[in-house]
């Protein structure tokens, strides 16, 4: 799976190896409309059961069979603790979806001869470069699609969270060191498949947002959806965020996801997202005509890089471009999750050879319930009945992945060292720092207190609470607000800090800032 911040070239013999082993799916013959119907009301029964037990507030549905969307509904509240109904047509913000729906967009550019998957970002955006000058000059659309090009995984979310717009984000990836040698490893990256997109558009002399609406949003009648978040806040009809709060789901954080957007930054309803998956499906015949040419779609669901078993069911996967490629329980699928940890879950789930999809939006984080219904739903068409209880298993793996690093931060600042040792005097510590990544920060005195602010021109700000001698705390993240994080000082000889470390912009070593100026 892959989630918003908010998992290797593969040859044919591997290819060959794996659909071999994996387990015999059910025929598309044994599919029938009466088992299909049967499986839509158990799934019914399934999502409202979850909804009243508070599993989330609010969530939507779409599945297709065939050419056919054959079920779209909505479920619960779109705000916990508000009348408004959640329906077909309620707009989500879909967070890392959104790659496979831009994926699909880039197809139909290769499609039209426009791009090609293969093509050089050095000769579609020169401007881009990654650390190191082979990888740059041999990067490519394919490359960032895949997530192989050794960018890690969170380069560029952090300046995102500090204000950072999408063009700045993408020009300081250059300092980011690779997190493994180039197309070796695999590492999803939200800022990488971003630039892939964004690459693919120049040739047309158009923003991102633009070449999606006119190449996949319009033609599919998907007159709900947008790669810009203004538009998803115009819709009256919204989901709002929820993450939980002593137990209770809570609507406390809005995201804009807008520097991302080709990779977590779509919204859109149920009802428009199955009319893309009858496009995916139909290998890209929609309603008769040909969209996208059925060679440069296939592409995105070769499997590139492995990403090993699947966490909760076991079956083998893969990336491919934008897309999870999953050998499991039922065959081959196609999928991808997304979520924001400020309160979103999403899932598209594809079973190519017997035309089946279903897509699944809730607005909450964290929780398996997309998963769940979804593993649920195949259970029911190719078996018949339900093995296990798939949302509680998958519950249990997202609150293992989550809560235990929300445990370790409370856990490592739970008390400072008895006696803790003064700070030194405010002056000290204040003043500005740097470093080009980051940028510019400045730590100031606010009331008796120190405040840090990052960002451009001082975006966000940071109140420090002191821990020990040169070491405060601060609360960067809304979601877990109490959660702490480390800023510590080293001070020179004058008795001023020389440098200060950022531990939530550290994550690849990039969090220390050289103090300037006095």
């Amino acid at each position: 799976m892959g989630l918003g911040r908010n998992f290797r070239r593969w040859g044919m013999w591997a290819f060959i190896a794996v659909m071999v082993l994996s387990p015999h799916a059910a025929s598309a013959d044994t599919i029938t409309p009466e088992r299909i119907t049967a499986a839509l009301s158990k799934l019914e029964a399934l999502a409202e059961g979850v909804v009243a037990d508070g599993g989330v507030p609010g969530l939507a549905i779409g599945v297709v069979h065939g050419d056919k969307v054959v079920f779209v509904k909505g479920f619960g509240h779109r705000e916990a603790g508000k009348p408004e109904a959640v329906d077909a047509d309620t707009v989500f913000q879909i967070a890392s979806l959104s790659k496979p729906v831009s994926a699909t967009i880039v197809a139909a550019l290769v499609s039209e001869g426009i791009v090609s998957w293969d093509a050089k970002i050095v000769d579609l955006d020169p401007a881009f470069r990654l650390s190191e000058p082979y990888p740059t000059s041999e990067l490519t659309v394919r490359d960032l699609f895949s997530h192989r090009s050794g960018l890690p995984g969170t380069a560029g979310d952090d300046l995102e969270d500090i204000g950072y717009d999408r063009a700045e984000i993408l020009r300081r990836l250059r300092f980011v060191s690779p997190s493994s040698s180039f197309r070796a490893g695999y590492s999803y990256s939200n800022f990488g498949l971003t630039e892939g997109a964004v690459a693919a558009a120049k040739p047309t002399g158009k923003p991102w947002e633009e070449i999606a609406e006119e190449k996949l949003y319009r033609p599919l009648g998907m007159a709900s959806t947008s790669s810009r978040h203004s538009d998803f806040i115009k819709h009256a009809n919204r989901a709002a965020l929820h993450v939980k709060i002593d137990g209770v789901w809570a609507a406390k954080v809005k995201r804009d996801p807008d520097a991302q957007a080709p990779a977590g930054g779509v919204s859109s309803t149920v009802r428009d997202l199955s009319q893309w998956v009858r496009l995916v499906l139909g290998n890209g015949v929609y309603a008769g005509e040909t969209l996208i040419k059925a060679d440069a779609l296939d592409q995105t669901h070769v499997p590139l890089m492995a990403r090993g078993r699947n966490p909760v069911s076991g079956g083998q996967s893969f990336y491919g471009l934008g897309w999870n490629v999953e050998f499991g329980r039922h065959g081959l699928s196609w999928g991808h999750a997304g979520a924001f940890s400020v309160g979103a879950r999403t899932l598209v789930t594809l079973f190519p050879e017997e035309k089946l999809g279903i897509v699944i939006v809730a607005n909450a984080f964290s929780t398996g319930v997309p998963e769940g219904l979804s593993e649920s739903f195949a259970d029911l068409i190719f078996d018949g009945k339900v093995e296990k209880d798939w949302v509680k298993a998958w519950d249990d793996t997202y609150a293992s992945l989550f809560g235990p690093a929300v445990a370790a931060a409370k856990a490592t600042y739970a008390a400072p060292p008895s006696p803790a040792r003064p700070a030194g005097p405010a002056s000290a510590y204040k003043g500005r720092y740097f470093n080009d990544f980051i940028g510019d920060a400045v730590v100031s005195g606010e009331g008796d207190g120190l405040v840090l602010k990052v960002g451009p021109g001082g975006a966000r700000s940071y109140s420090l609470e002191h821990f020990d001698r040169d070491m405060f705390l601060t609360y960067p993240d809304a979601e877990t607000p109490d959660a702490p994080s480390g800023v510590s000082f080293v001070l020179g000889p004058n008795g001023k800090a020389s440098a200060m470390t950022v531990e939530f912009l550290d994550g690849n070593h990039l969090g220390t800032l050289a103090r300037v100026g006095d």
